[in-house]
């Protein structure tokens, strides 16, 4: 067995030319076994108990990876996938305001307001936690680069995209560890959001936390899709990755612009633009394409359920291409501070959640804050699926309201400004010092959380009921 395992992995060490080509054919392997797979009993079960079948499909890929225990892959396979989150987190808010209508409505901006001022405290919290935990335990007993305190963000708001995007910021900052303890961070993160999240939100249907679904509507509908020939399928879904890739060029264009301005505006600015990403730009192209197509009244053209499915298929090969290509001899030498830092983001989240989520949202609170606990602890894409679990019905207002604060949180956090800006800050002024900064900025959004809650009359909330069941 060992001879045929050497053999195997001398061929394709041999056959390194073609490793983008074998690295290509394996991702659309993936997208395959993962599209087709979920529509399976078992795959659907263990999603349910918390368990994302791209997650086992990562896995299983690291086992017979570079560094796994059965080393098959060669490491240029896994080099081409460790540039793929970015992109792929690209396509995921590509999608994210196009297959729902734009939110709209008197009261509006304070369900939004509230949602997005406990988005911010759980963001600038993380740099808080990840900052003390470095100056306090790290740094004085492992002599760490002060530039981890930035990972808990990076990695849990973030994700694989922003830590994928972020690695070369941190080489340049002389932390070249960055981005493998990043995509490390990521996938921690990702997991515990799936795995702490699928749990909670069986809590809270046990606790009665979760708003319960009308009997009258478990029945209505038949199955439309059936009637849909193969060919009208197809042509719908080329129409919406059409308009996914509107959404995609905008971004690259509008990021491409910036960066041709960025040197009249300063260094720091055109610093920033160098490592921005396109996603959040993607997000903004999504929402400005949905509204072209309500104010022309073309919106029949788009599909909620493709656009989900795509979102959907995006993050899951994201999952699995990230997890694939962990390195883990870095991990074996970095596990405690990576295991400290983990620990401390979640505490943290957890707070958000049980804490600030539950004193600030009057209504609805285990939905809208087990959203922001996803998107905190894994990315947005993981906050709509915990929403998806805990809400699959769309009996709240929750994802209009969440759509629309990704908006503004974006492009600041979660691989946006705040991202970007944070080890730049890091070096300039000091850990400690972005340290204070993060934390007066936390407490301000916790005391107008605070402000914004005693101020919310119930109507607002029941307006937004009326434009969800409107929809």
């Amino acid at each position: 067995m060992d001879f045929g395992l050497k053999t195997i992995h001398g061929f394709l060490y041999l056959n390194a030319p073609h490793s983008f080509g074998l690295a290509i054919g394996l991702f659309c392997f993936f997208g395959l076994l993962l599209s087709f797979g979920r529509r399976f009993e078992p795959a659907l079960r263990l999603e349910r108990l918390g368990v994302p079948i791209a997650l086992l499909a990562g896995s299983l890929t690291l086992f017979v990876g570079p560094y796994g225990q059965v080393p098959l892959l060669p490491e240029s396979v896994t080099d081409i996938w460790v540039k793929l989150p970015a992109p792929l987190l690209t396509l995921v808010f590509a999608t994210l305001m196009l297959g729902r209508p734009i939110p709209r409505g008197k009261g509006l901006w304070k369900p939004i307001a509230s949602q997005t001022l406990v988005g911010l405290l759980l963001g600038f919290g993380q740099y808080l936690v990840g900052g003390l935990a470095v100056l306090f335990i790290l740094i004085p007993y492992l002599g760490v680069n002060p530039l981890m305190g930035c990972l808990i963000e990076v990695g849990f708001e973030g994700g694989h995209g922003a830590a994928a995007v972020m690695g070369k910021s941190f080489s340049n900052f002389g932390f070249p560890q960055g981005l493998d303890l990043g995509l490390a961070m990521a996938t921690v993160g990702l997991l515990s959001s799936t795995v702490l999240g699928s749990f909670l939100v069986v809590v809270g249907r046990w606790r009665g936390w979760v708003v319960s679904e009308p009997l009258a509507e478990l029945e209505n509908g038949g199955n439309l899709e059936d009637s849909i020939s193969f060919l009208q399928k197809l042509s719908d879904l080329l129409v919406n990755l059409a308009f996914v890739g509107f959404a995609v060029l905008f971004g690259v264009v509008t990021l491409f612009v910036l960066r041709q301005i960025a040197p009249f505006f300063g260094d720091v600015f055109q610093e920033v633009l160098l490592v921005f990403p396109v996603f959040p730009l993607a997000l903004l192209g999504s929402l400005l394409i949905r509204y072209l197509l309500e104010v022309s009244g073309h919106t029949s053209l788009i599909s909620e359920y493709i656009q989900r499915d795509i979102a959907t298929l995006a993050t899951d090969l994201l999952i699995t291409t990230a997890t694939a290509s962990v390195n883990l001899p870095l991990l074996m030498n970095d596990w405690l501070p990576l295991t400290i830092l983990a620990v401390s983001g979640l505490t943290w989240n957890f707070a958000g959640m049980f804490l600030f989520s539950r004193l600030t949202f009057r209504e609805e609170w285990f939905e809208r804050s087990i959203a922001e606990f996803g998107n905190a602890t894994g990315v947005a894409a993981s906050g709509v699926l915990l929403l998806r679990l805990a809400d699959p019905k769309n009996l709240t207002s929750t994802l209009p309201i969440f759509s629309s604060t990704r908006l503004l949180l974006q492009p600041l956090l979660s691989g946006g400004l705040v991202t970007v800006i944070a080890p730049i800050a890091v070096v300039r002024i000091g850990l400690k010092g972005w340290t204070e900064v993060c934390g007066l900025l936390t407490i301000l959004f916790i005391l107008l959380a605070f402000l914004i809650q005693n101020s919310f009359p119930e109507a607002e909330m029941s307006s937004m009921k009326g434009f969800e069941h409107s929809v």
